[in-house]
């Protein structure tokens, strides 16, 4: 009897998820830091590559984006070259998730750690970018390959395809890095021209710009 009463009850169905919230930019410089490297005046969705950073109580919350179809991520180092680095990367999957993963640079290839300190992790694919959030501590037990965050590092960026849910090499031979260390206590808005754009800003390519120009327009002799 119990079970034809319960014919045709529809059965409680999960909570909905709630939808990855956009990055903001307009808080770049004012509530947290921010890290831009693409076209001048691009934005978290428009950027090659985008990083932000503010502090969160005892956490740093991040959030990372890049225009690719397989992982982002940022190391912190004590100089500007790759090895003995603490990173995050987000690396989207073959079943189209999104999963945060600690690795740790060992020369020039990174090696996956299974003690990870992130938390509140959320992340999303769309439009061929890979796109995600997460917090870490600031302060952490010592610890060979997690930093403490209330120190100054290099920030690496980098990016790149997936296989099978595993990191490959990044696209570009030289990825960008931070010019001087950064401070999580100190938030900037930085913007970084990729290639493209920093071969046209240099002042001597400009001089031939010129140069070219105004020998089109007098023509030859």
């Amino acid at each position: 009897m119990l079970c034809d009463d319960l014919r045709g009850y529809p059965f409680p169905t999960a909570p909905p998820v709630d939808p990855f919230a956009k990055i903001r930019v307009d808080d770049c410089g004012k509530t947290k830091g921010c890290f831009r490297y693409g076209k001048p005046g691009c934005n978290a969705e428009t950027c090659d590559y985008f990083l932000s950073y503010r502090r969160i109580g005892a956490d740093v919350e991040f959030e990372l984006s890049a225009d690719t179809d397989g992982w982002v991520a940022v190391g912190f180092s004590s100089d500007k070259k790759m090895g003995g680095d603490d990173v995050m990367a987000c690396v989207h999957d073959d079943n189209g998730r999104v999963r945060i993963q600690h690795f740790y640079n060992v020369g020039q290839w990174a090696k996956e750690i299974q003690r990870n300190p992130a938390r509140d992790e959320e992340g999303v694919f769309e439009n061929n970018r890979v796109t995600c959030r997460f917090k870490r501590p600031v302060y952490v037990p010592r610890e060979e390959t997690i930093v403490d965050l209330h120190l100054s590092w290099y920030y690496l960026f980098a990016w790149g395809p997936a296989i099978q849910g595993s990191i490959t090499r990044h696209d570009i031979d030289s990825p960008p890095v931070s010019e001087r260390v950064v401070s999580i206590y100190k938030y900037e808005d930085i913007f970084m021209p990729s290639a493209a754009y920093q071969t046209f800003s240099s002042p001597f390519c400009l001089l031939l710009i010129v140069a070219l120009t105004f020998y089109l327009l007098m023509g030859t002799p």
